[in-house]
């Protein structure tokens, strides 16, 4: 039997995007090991499709050129037979040719190529279908769908929060945070106001993602700083979310959400938008957008228009669409 590490040590949201490939490999050669960062490992810990979740801490505790031949060390120890890198950085390609993984797949364009004994042309399309192509997989109707296993745990802590709340009907979740400040529309407060007029409002996120107990006036309901698949059964229990582009975008995708999706400088195009039928995503049409494919720490220009310009009525509007369901129009 074929023993598999695929490799994705991105951000959450990259993590869900590569669910669809783990269904495609385990499909295939059984239930793979999967190395993530620290924080992403419970988004997989009860998945179908992995094996073992294993973690990195690359950005923390086993940050450089010596932790990494440690973790190739104990990768080596496990023996496997292919290393599938979603995440192909130059460094994720050393790790697992390091780590003596024999056969090591991974896309033509990535950094990671160097190491790679196989190399996969990237399609066009949406990043989850993207990446199947690492396993040789043909997106079909039932492929390219993000999964997220969450337990009776997790629903129990999801109810609880939001009964403490005094939360017990329909509601809009809104996620404020983003790892790339760019991506962050300014103006989640005022939303939040307007839309608590007409419909309970949630929000969440992690802790500092700049909302707090302050900003919650009547309505709306702080349940930023949950756990993580806490936080994902909130958005299961929502109507509606309003979200930048970023890992609560992926996380409301995988439970089947409908989203309004706010991107500024980055794109729907670059194939990270949503996609569900009753989904919005908004953006200004500017000559400067996009302007990354991931965000980054401030606006090149100085200006941030492309999300600054982006009005609270506009936004309100596009949630009504979604709470009432009827052929939208995507950017």
């Amino acid at each position: 039997m074929t023993r598999a590490l695929v490799v994705q040590t991105a951000w959450l949201g990259d993590v869900l995007l590569t669910t669809p490939l783990l269904d495609a490999l385990a499909a295939r050669l059984g239930a793979v090991d999967v190395l993530v960062t620290p924080d992403a490992a419970p988004l997989l810990a009860t998945h179908s499709a992995v094996a073992a979740v294993l973690t990195y801490d690359k950005r923390g505790r086993e940050r450089g050129l010596g932790a990494l031949w440690r973790k190739a060390r104990a990768l080596r120890a496990r023996r496997y037979d292919l290393a599938v890198l979603a995440q192909g950085s130059f460094r994720s390609g050393l790790l697992v040719r390091a780590a003596g993984i024999p056969r090591r797949i991974g896309f033509a364009d990535d950094a990671a190529a160097w190491w790679c004994t196989e190399r996969r042309a990237r399609p066009t399309g949406h990043e989850t279908e993207r990446l199947l192509a690492l396993a040789d997989a043909t997106p079909v109707s039932h492929r390219g769908a993000m999964s997220l296993a969450l337990t009776d745990a997790d629903h129990a802590t999801a109810a609880a929060a939001l009964a403490a709340a005094g939360v017990t009907g329909a509601f809009v979740a809104l996620a404020p945070g983003s790892a790339r400040p760019t991506k962050r529309w300014p103006f989640y407060r005022e939303l939040a106001t307007m839309l608590a007029a007409e419909v309970p409002v949630v929000v969440i996120g992690a802790s500092g993602d700049g909302w707090g107990p302050a900003d919650a006036g009547r309505g709306v309901a702080d349940l930023s700083g949950l756990p993580l698949r806490a936080s994902a059964a909130v958005l299961a229990r929502a109507a509606a979310a309003v979200v930048n582009d970023s890992a609560p975008l992926h996380l409301a995708q995988a439970v089947g959400t409908p989203v309004v999706a706010l991107f500024g400088p980055t794109h729907p195009r670059l194939g990270f938008g949503p996609r569900g039928p009753r989904d919005v995503a908004l953006g200004l049409d500017l000559d400067c957008r996009p302007c990354s494919a991931h965000g980054g720490q401030r606006c090149p220009l100085r200006h941030h228009r492309c999300l600054r310009a982006l009005s609270v009525p506009t936004v309100q509007d596009a949630v009504r669409q979604v709470l009432a369901p009827r052929e939208v129009s995507c950017v």
